[in-house]
């Protein structure tokens, strides 16, 4: 075992943009183990539990425990297996583990997360009035880890209302105004965080967003919602830089990993990944921040609406660069590659932020079934360098091409789809194609 993590390490090194070593993490000792004392109907509480709250002696137990140490959530016996809470806050160097068999429910209260006092839960002019289930501000070395799950309970009624978060998220769409649901991991400037093996599941919001700092890493993680579930996004890494997503498992109702470049966004890897439904592997809609030294590589994407996605406008634009995707089987996907200069969720006051996406490869991608591709540049000042080496679709004739304001490049490598568009060159005709091997790439979502 430790041989083959070894080789692993060394694989990932030769590829990786991540500038650390990253490695498999390792759970670190208690320094406390509290039982639950409630237990699951089901997949959720019984009515008489939902007023139980866990918060407070969990967030004692973090306080109280050294760097380095773990606070550990146990179930107690068979079917006392769970714990509910509100907000929690990670500590430097502490981890929270979620043990195997035990479950942490989010509170269905809303004034639980309130940032100002009756918002969360609500629909108002800007939204984001709510705290996280787990927040961490600042914070250096947290983690969270366990084989255990943590469900934010998006689908099932508010306390005190007579719709569920989802409800409201959909409510939003129509032009209400912003939606307030709480997200289940929220991270502020928090450096070398780690996310381990742990399910994910029903996410109000984003299940996992981070806004500054360096080094973050999930390894072995597995996020759930339903397709239809807005705004639940699975990983979106966002303004920072030394980022690995590895051997995670995402199914969602948005994108499955979404790198959010507001700031700058640097030395990415996701490696070994399987994506189920979603908006798929994308970058953006913020990149004024600047993107760059992005490494995708052995991905399934299955499913989704969109495969490999960089998406922006106008409004929040910037430069994407040094972008690889390499080893990608994506299939029953609406838009398997989507390069979209014009997308248009998150207009603002600014009209002078161009979007420019160059130096972008695909390389060993396969793509199985019908879709869309889209290659679109902004405008003639502002176009899209992309690049296809053994890119190779089943059926080509299935798939609709558009394209603008692109300099296409095609080599060493096979590409059998045949494409034009209004001010688009296409240079390079190919080598022999040798089809990407996707013999058990796609495999079934691994629920808890």
């Amino acid at each position: 075992m430790k041989a083959a993590v070894a080789m692993l390490a060394i694989a990932c090194s030769a590829f990786a943009q991540d500038t650390r070593k990253v490695v498999e993490p390792v759970v670190p000792p208690a320094c406390t183990v509290l039982k639950a004392k409630i237990g699951r109907g089901g997949m959720s509480l019984a009515p008489e539990d939902e007023n139980k709250l866990d918060t407070a002696r969990i967030q004692a137990a973090l306080d109280a425990c050294p760097a380095g140490r773990a606070v550990v959530l146990e179930r107690s016996k068979p079917r006392t297996d769970a714990f509910l809470s509100g907000p929690l806050y990670l500590r430097r160097g502490v981890t929270l583990v979620v043990a195997r068999g035990a479950y942490l429910f989010a509170s269905r209260n809303p004034r639980d997360y309130d940032l100002q006092p009756g918002v969360c839960g609500t629909i108002s002019k800007t939204g984001h009035g709510c705290k996280a289930l787990i927040n961490g501000d600042g914070v250096s070395g947290a983690r969270v880890m366990g084989d255990g799950v943590i469900d934010g309970r998006g689908g099932e009624t508010m306390l005190g209302q007579n719709i569920s978060w989802w409800n409201l998220a959909d409510m939003a769409r129509t032009g209400a105004g912003g939606q307030n649901n709480f997200r289940i991991l929220a991270l502020h400037n928090c450096d070398n965080f780690t996310l381990y093996r742990i399910t994910l599941m029903n996410s109000p919001n984003f299940h996992v967003a981070t806004d500054g700092g360096s080094g973050f890493t999930a390894w072995g993680v597995r996020i759930w919602s339903p397709e239809r579930a807005r705004n639940t996004d699975g990983i979106d890494p966002g303004n920072s830089s030394n980022i690995t997503i590895t051997h995670c498992y995402i199914h969602t109702g948005d994108d499955n990993v979404a790198l959010k470049a507001g700031g700058h966004v640097s030395h990415v890897t996701v490696a070994h990944n399987h994506f189920y439904t979603g908006h798929g592997m994308s970058i953006g809609s913020e990149t004024y921040g600047g993107a760059d030294a992005i490494r995708v590589t052995d991905l399934s994407i299955d499913g989704a609406d969109n495969g490999l996605r960089i998406k922006s406008n106008i409004t929040r634009g910037g430069l994407v660069r040094d972008v690889v995707y390499d080893d990608v089987c994506i299939r029953d996907t609406e838009h398997p590659i989507l390069m979209d200069s014009n997308y248009s969720a998150g207009y603002s006051q600014h009209n002078d932020r161009p979007p420019v996406f160059r130096d972008i490869l695909l390389r060993n991608v396969c793509v199985e079934g019908a879709g869309k591709v889209t290659l679109e540049g902004l405008d003639q000042a502002h176009r899209l360098g992309i690049a296809f080496d053994n890119v190779w679709f089943d059926d080509p004739s299935a798939i609709h091409g558009s394209a603008k304001y692109a300099d296409i490049k095609i080599g060493p490598g096979a590409f059998n789809l045949k494409l034009t568009g209004s001010w688009v060159t296409v240079s390079g005709s190919g080598g022999p194609s040798v089809k990407n091997a996707c013999t058990d790439k796609f495999v079934p979502f691994p629920m808890p």
